[in-house]
This record gives structure tokens, sequence and C-alpha cells, in this order.
């Protein structure tokens, strides 16, 4: 009998297998590697290994995990609400591992602090902008009076219970990814992107939590696959209408029906027709997954390709603006003078253009940190009391003031709309949210409305 251990070990993100002869039961966890002569296996299946291992009488030394033990206790006692209590519970009847979709302000971020206090293991949070490193970081180190790790931002501090963003933890986790038992991913459908998983690929972590209000709404069913893949299936769900009233807000949802001008109507009925005329022509169909990728391709092969494009940006443009659409923001903004109001836009243009018109502060993808932290500052403390934002606070910010919202143009993505919806639901006492859909007639706009209505936050919600 051989006396060579079987040891697993972790390098690079990988796991390694070290031993006389790779146990049988362990075949369908490994690959053999011929550039080192070794069995390789991807970090997260660590957990799969080390099961069955136990379940099959292999002495396996673990060399692979460096989990610290913490001890952590909420500095001052707080009692989770009972979607969170049963949040909780099905995580754990699921052996630790799953999704849990609860909408904006339902205390996602609270779940996860109460999942890190049961465990009592070191844990890794992963998130996907700046804005929510800082938010996550100032509240767990608020809960548990502890120094709290960041990777991010400029920073790179390791602690027991770190949060990192998504594009650091791609960097670094290949050297990190065998020191966290628990891994929770916040706004998980950022993470079967070809980047992002592998942070999660490269984890070992056996522990781990997704959270997202949105989770099941990828068109995409092998992103979907992936995702349950790495952070286990839906185990628990809860609606927005299921918390209103209590933890969210009561809300209502306007929709604004506009008239282009005769201009624009003339203008956009003409590019709509040279750019749908085109798709005709060459046998696109925008019902099908491949429409978008098949009008890209044919766009860049035909002579009267950019003509085509060109029209479709027109006809996009004209269908998202308008100067009804100015005329409308301004009667909502007077109507409710005295709330804190967010506006939402498709593009930076239009936002730009709102500011400008009505002398608000604008964020978009390319504000800079310092000025972005003044402006949501500043909305916070009642200084501004609009904001403008294209797109960038559609997730990630927390924005409790806000009691109206106004999408002045947006896709016909479900997700998007039920995240511009949560910035206005975090509840406080009195407050009565209202989302304002502004929609220009005769446009595609309809049609994207209409595909939005479909999710359950909408019904019995809309006013026209």
């Amino acid at each position: 009998m051989s006396n060579i251990r079987n040891v697993l070990r972790f390098k690079s993100g990988t796991l390694l297998f070290g031993g006389a002869e790779l146990p049988g039961c362990l075949n369908s966890c490994f690959i053999y590697d011929p550039r080192t002569l070794e069995y390789r296996a991807r970090g997260c299946d660590y957990r799969r290994i080390m099961e069955l291992a136990r379940a099959n009488g292999v002495d396996l030394c673990d060399e692979a995990s460096a989990f610290e033990p913490v001890k952590l206790n909420f500095v001052q006692p707080l009692i989770p609400r009972p979607h969170q209590d049963a949040a909780y519970a099905a995580w754990k009847r699921n052996k630790w591992r799953g999704i849990v979709a609860l909408p904006t302000g339902g205390g996602k971020s609270f779940l996860a602090a109460m999942a890190i206090r049961k465990l009592q293991r070191s844990a890794l949070i992963l998130v996907p902008t700046i804005d929510l490193l800082l938010q996550w970081r100032s509240l767990l180190k608020k809960l548990f009076g502890v120094e709290i790790g960041m990777l991010g931002g400029g920073e790179k501090r390791v602690l027991p219970i770190t949060v990192s963003t998504y594009d650091s933890a791609v960097i670094y986790m290949e050297e990190l990814g065998g020191r966290f038992a628990l891994l929770i991913c916040d706004e998980c459908h950022h993470l079967p992107g070809a980047v992002y998983r592998t942070a999660a690929e490269q984890s070992i972590a056996p522990y781990r939590l997704g959270l997202s209000a949105t989770p099941e709404l990828d068109p995409d069913p092998e992103r979907l696959m992936r995702l349950y893949e790495l952070l286990g299936d839906i185990i628990y769900r809860v609606e927005v209408a299921e918390l209103e009233g209590e933890t969210l807000a009561p809300y209502m949802v306007k929709s604004v029906v506009l008239e282009l001008t005769g201009k624009e109507k003339e203008e956009y009925e003409y590019h709509r027709a040279v750019y749908r005329d085109f798709a005709v022509r060459n046998r696109i169909d925008f019902g099908k997954d491949s429409g978008w990728r098949d009008f890209l391709i044919a766009v860049s092969r035909r002579p009267d390709g950019r003509r085509a494009f060109l029209s479709y940006l027109r006809q996009r443009e004209l269908s998202r603006r308008g100067a009804a659409k100015l005329a409308a923001v301004w009667r909502i903004l007077c109507r409710h003078r005295d709330e804190r109001i967010l506006i939402f836009t498709a593009d930076n243009a239009m936002a730009y253009e709102i500011g400008r018109t009505f002398c608000f502060p604008v964020i978009t993808h390319s504000t800079k940190a310092v000025e972005r932290k003044s402006w949501l500052d500043g909305f916070r403390e009642g200084i501004y009391p609009v904001l403008v934002a294209s797109r960038v606070l559609n997730e990630g910010v927390d924005v409790p003031e806000a009691s109206i919202g106004i999408v002045v143009s947006g896709s016909g993505s479900v997700r998007e709309h039920v995240q511009r919806l949560g910035r206005i639901l975090r509840g406080r006492p009195g407050k009565q949210a209202i989302l304002y859909e502004l929609v220009n007639s005769g446009t595609a706009e309809v049609y994207a409305m209409k595909r939005r209505r479909g999710h359950s936050a909408y019904r019995g919600k809309t006013r026209s």
C-alpha cells in the first residue's frame, strides 16, 4: 500500500490534487493538466470535491482552505423582519447555498449580515459599483463594530470580512480565492458575464448567497444556468407588492402619453421607414434573439447599411426626446415642488439637456467620483431637491429621500424599470411614492412600455 497522502491544494484560482492516484469518485471534478502533470479542478468545485471524498471514505488532506474564524455580533440588538427570517431559513435548508430575490429596499444587505453573523466564517461580498462598495463597508462596520476590508476604489485591504467590486475580485481572486468561506454576490445578475463569472469560479467558498431584485430576468438561458451553477437556485422570493406599506412605501405608476410635434413626427416616420425597409429587404427578424446581431452584421456589409443605421439612431433619439417631454417634466416638478425627485433618461444627451434647461445636477457614467459624491450627498441633505441621471442610478445607490421618479426615457428592459422603481420605494413615515413614465405615442416607446408591464410590480399600479 502506498504511503503517499491525497492532498488538495489551492493555486491560482484552481484546485490541484496530489496523491498516488486520483480516486474514481473524483473523476468528474478534475481534468489532467499536461503542463504541470497534475489533476486540476475549478476553485468553485471545492465543496463538491470535499463532499464526494467524505461520502466515499477518501482520506483527503485539505490544504486548499485558509478560512479565518470570526467572532461577530451586532453592536445593537436588531430584529429581522419576517421575510428576512424566512429567507435565511430557506438558505439554511438549502445547505447555505442559493439566491434570494428581494426588491430594492427589502433588506438584502441586512440579510447578508445575518448570514455572516450566523455562520461566523470569513466572508467576501462582491458588488458591481464603487457606490455599493462604500455603502456595504459602512453598513457592515456599523452593524458589527469592526473594520471591514475593501478591494476597489483604489484600496486593497483584506480582512476576514471584505467587500470587493466584481472588477477587483476578478483581479485578486487567484490570490485570495482560498481565504473566504462565504461568498455573497450582490446584484448577482451581473455574475454570469464572461469576465465576472471567473471571480466566482476561482473562489472555493463552500457557502454562497446571491442577492438580486430581478435574478431571473436575463433573456439568455445559458447565463441563467451559469448563475444557478455558481450560486445555487432561487430559494426564496418576495415581490414588491408583498412589502408595500410596511418595509416599502406605498406607490403608484402613472403613464403620461405625449405627442411629438408635427415636425418631429414627420422626421421620426421618415427615419423609421428607412431603417425598417432595410431590415425587411435583408430579411432581419427583430423578434428573434439574433435579430439585433443580424441587423448589425447587415449594416456593416451593405452599401446602404450606414444610412440605415444612422436612421435607426435618429428615430430612437426622436422617440426618447421631444419638446413635449420637457414640458411634461416641468408640470410634474411643479406638482411635486416640495418632494425629492429623481429623473431618469436613457442617454447622456437628454440628461444634460434637462440639466441645462432646469439647472439641475446631472450624473452620468462620465461624472467624476468627487462630483458624483457631492451631488448625491447634496440630494440626500436636501440641498438639491432634484437629481438627473442617465442609467447610472438604476442600481447601487441608496436614496431613501426620493419619493418621485420621472422616467423620461428607457429601454424595454423589465429589469431596468423595476430597478428605477426601487430607487423611490424605501420606506419612511407618510411617504407616497409615484413613478411617472413619459411615453411618446406612435413610437417604439409604446411597445417598450407594454413589455415592461409584464412584471408583477406594475400590476394594478398603473394609471394613465
